[in-house]
């Protein structure tokens, strides 16, 4: 039997759209293939094509069948039992032909699966010829002066002139020989990837707008044709644990990651995928663990991962095998299970279960949805890199991912009068009542999520009771009604610790009434002391004059309650003004609960009692002690659709902003308070310029016969 190098089958194909550099870019079918047989032992061609065998225009599928039984029946007249695809480049193997078999789910012969890089090898014999990426079938003819091929065919002249090169390269002065062979991986390996991995930055790329159920089988199959490396498909996650349609994918060398960049906005089903370059850091944040329990749980190889969310917290590991059945059974029983918990140990309600075979695990997937104990379970496919992500998530010791290191302090004027809040009847607030009575500020911030950049500056504010201890209530500043009422949607009874929180909204009045001692409840407003007609107005404490000096974290996240009212002083005539730091704690007085504020969150670089600047910039600041502070940009808008029909759903949102690569959590149906569609949602957009897009492009167009009216949420 001969080797793959004695026999090499020059193949060309071309599609109907972009060809050369750009072939397979756009998503384009093959309409023509041609190939000859070199025999390298002889260095001369055994066959050739005819301009009337380019005529036949008949589906890929046949058109492959008539390839390998032509290139047998040669070989075998030849007596070869075996030979390699060579081609001028490698996109119309990767680009072209595993992709579109791919989508019309036809099985490619073995021989497509290795072949011989023509530019690859050339630039080995000549390597002053150029770079790889820059050589054309011309380039490298004229660069060892060979003349042209003349045919007026197109596709023969390809091949030709591919022959010519070839058996140019065989003999004196190159000599060479065809010992190089790129390979395509029949199948994504799943796999572990541990933090302290070494990812290389040009080998990864996202991938943006993924059905939620995709899988990581799914993705390598939107990329086939291009090496993926083992475990290399993170899906990533939202928030609240779910799929947001991204994944980082990691290819084996940056050649396929260029390759991959070149399939941005070609489709999987009947959506697009958009696709842009990331990081190696960016990749290994997503899919990077550290937990040994996790490594041995996915150290066995070939096995189908999938997730269980909803468990009872009292599930043992028979309860899931129960649950699962003999027609499902999990490798190696108990040890096929891994629980998800907290760092105390607290069950999450989540597993992830390991099958031998694609059957177990479809019958596995039929349970979605059954009861187990008093809850419904969900079952969805998984991979080795959400595994790491769950795992991750929960295990984390830090609230905040995003936390940003403390910035440098700068002293302000004192205030004259304490900072009141500008009171009024917009319900642009929540009240968060039940809190756990050890929660502090970081924990809120944990609680609500995504929502955090929501928040006004310095709008986060804990209620105390008069022995100055947490009441379990707090009060939370909104940008805008909008964001409140999702907010009091979404986080109603959401768990915090071993406690359900109620959240409402409510007016910055309300609020306003509630922190100056009064109390807020189903009866309606209780005026605070301060109200009273039988009470004197209360004393509020001065700001008390410290040291300039930068204050410590104790001093800005932990204050001293003043045990009673300071009388102002009235300040020494300076034509200077003032300066001083002043705690959290603005004022105080025994008839009235005791209000802590805090800092805002860090979406913003400023605070009540100090903002970021450079060093140096004292004087500066003081001078710009009345310009008003500028916040960065936050990102996302929010737009609400009126005049839904009220049987609307998230599907019809999203097909109605066709176009905008929206998730289906970027929708937000709005309900009255009988828990009925009330007509209206609220939409999230990426930037506020794509929101004004879809405003100006739909608005009063007809969903259901019914004209949608859309106005932009300040």
């Amino acid at each position: 039997m001969a080797s793959h190098s004695d026999t090499l089958v020059v193949f060309f194909g071309a599609t109907a759209g972009a060809n050369g550099g750009k072939l397979g870019s756009d998503e384009r079918e093959l309409i023509l293939l041609v190939w000859q047989i070199v025999d390298l032992h002889e260095n001369k061609p055994k066959t050739g094509l005819t301009a009337e065998e380019l005529c036949k225009a008949e589906p890929l599928e046949s058109v492959l069948q008539q390839f390998q039984q032509s290139v047998s029946a040669e070989l075998k007249s030849l007596g070869r039992s075996s030979y390699t695809l060579c081609v001028d480049g490698p996109l119309l193997i990767r680009q072209v032909l595993h992709p579109e078999a791919s989508k019309k789910n036809l099985v490619l012969p073995e021989c497509f699966y290795t072949f011989v890089d023509l530019k690859k090898e050339f630039h080995k014999c000549c390597p002053n010829a150029g770079p790889v990426k820059d050589l054309t079938l011309t380039s490298m003819l004229d660069y060892v002066c060979i003349p042209a091929a003349v045919e007026q065919e197109a596709g023969l002249r390809e091949v030709k002139n591919t022959v010519l090169l070839i058996l140019h390269l065989l003999v004196e002065p190159y000599n060479h020989k065809f010992s190089t062979f790129e390979t395509v991986n029949y199948k994504f390996e799943s796999g572990a990837c541990s933090k302290t991995e070494a990812v290389d930055i040009e080998t990864v790329i996202r991938a943006r707008g993924l059905p939620w159920q995709s899988s990581d089988q799914d993705i390598a199959r939107f990329f086939k044709g291009l090496n993926i490396a083992k475990g290399g498909v993170a899906l990533c996650l939202n928030a609240q644990g779910r799929r947001n349609g991204e994944a980082l994918v990691r290819f084996i060398n940056s050649e396929h990651r260029d390759m991959a960049l070149d399939r941005h906005k070609h489709h999987m089903g009947n959506r697009y995928i958009e696709v842009y370059k990331a990081t190696g850091e960016e990749f290994l944040k997503i899919a990077g663990g550290t937990s040994n329990e996790v490594a041995q749980f996915l150290s066995k190889e070939n096995q189908v991962i999938i997730r269980m969310r909803g468990l009872p917290f009292t599930a043992t590991s028979q309860d899931v095998l129960g649950f699962l059945g003999p027609d499902s059974p999990v490798t190696d029983g108990t040890e096929g299970l891994l629980f998800v918990k907290y760092p105390d140990g607290r069950p999450t309600g989540d597993a992830f279960v390991l099958f031998a075979c694609e059957e177990y695990a479809q019958n596995a997937l039929k349970k979605h949805k059954q009861i187990l104990g008093k809850r419904y379970i969900e079952l969805f496919r998984s991979t080795a890199a959400e595994v790491q992500q769950v795992l991750n998530r929960y295990m984390s010791t830090p609230l905040i991912s995003t936390l940003p290191p403390p910035p440098p302090m700068v002293s302000v004027p004192v205030l004259a009068t304490p900072p009141f809040i500008t009171t009024g009847s917009m319900r642009d607030c929540i009240r968060l009542r039940g809190l756990p009575y050890t929660a502090a500020i970081e924990d809120i911030l944990e609680f609500m999520g995504e929502h955090t950049i929501d928040i006004k500056p310095h709008g986060v504010h804990m209620v105390l009771n008069q022995q100055g201890r947490p009441s379990g209530d707090a009060f939370i500043q909104m940008k805008s009604a909008d964001r409140a009422f999702m907010v009091a949607q979404k986080c109603h009874k959401k768990m915090m610790k071993d406690r359900y929180v109620e959240v409402f909204q409510c007016s910055t009045e309300e609020m306003s009434f509630v922190l100056m001692g009064g109390t807020l409840n189903r009866s309606g407003l209780s005026p605070p002391p301060c109200k009273l007609p039988c009470l004197s107005p209360p004393t509020y404490a001065a700001f008390m004059l410290v040291p300039a000096m930068l204050p410590t974290e104790a001093a800005l996240y932990q204050p001293p309650l003043l045990a009673t009212p300071r009388t102002p002083q009235a300040p020494a005539h300076n034509p200077a003004p003032a300066l001083a730091y002043y705690s959290p704690q603005l004022y105080m007085n025994m008839n009235m609960s005791y209000t802590t504020y805090y800092p805002s969150p860090p979406v913003s670089p400023s605070t009540m009692s100090y903002f970021a600047a450079p060093p140096g910039s004292v004087a500066a600041a003081v001078a710009a002690q009345q310009a008003p502070a500028i916040l960065p940009p936050q990102p996302g808008a929010l737009v609400r659709m009126q005049g839904l029909p009220y049987n609307a759903g998230v599907k019809d949102i999203l097909s109605f902003f066709q176009g905008y690569q929206l998730q289906a959590d970027s929708v937000f149906m709005l309900c009255n308070w009988s828990g009925q569609c009330s007509g209206e949602a609220l939409v999230t957009f990426p930037s506020e310029k794509a929101a004004r897009r879809a405003i100006a492009e739909c608005s009063n167009l007809p969903l259901s016969s019914h004209p949608i009216r859309l106005v932009c949420c300040e």
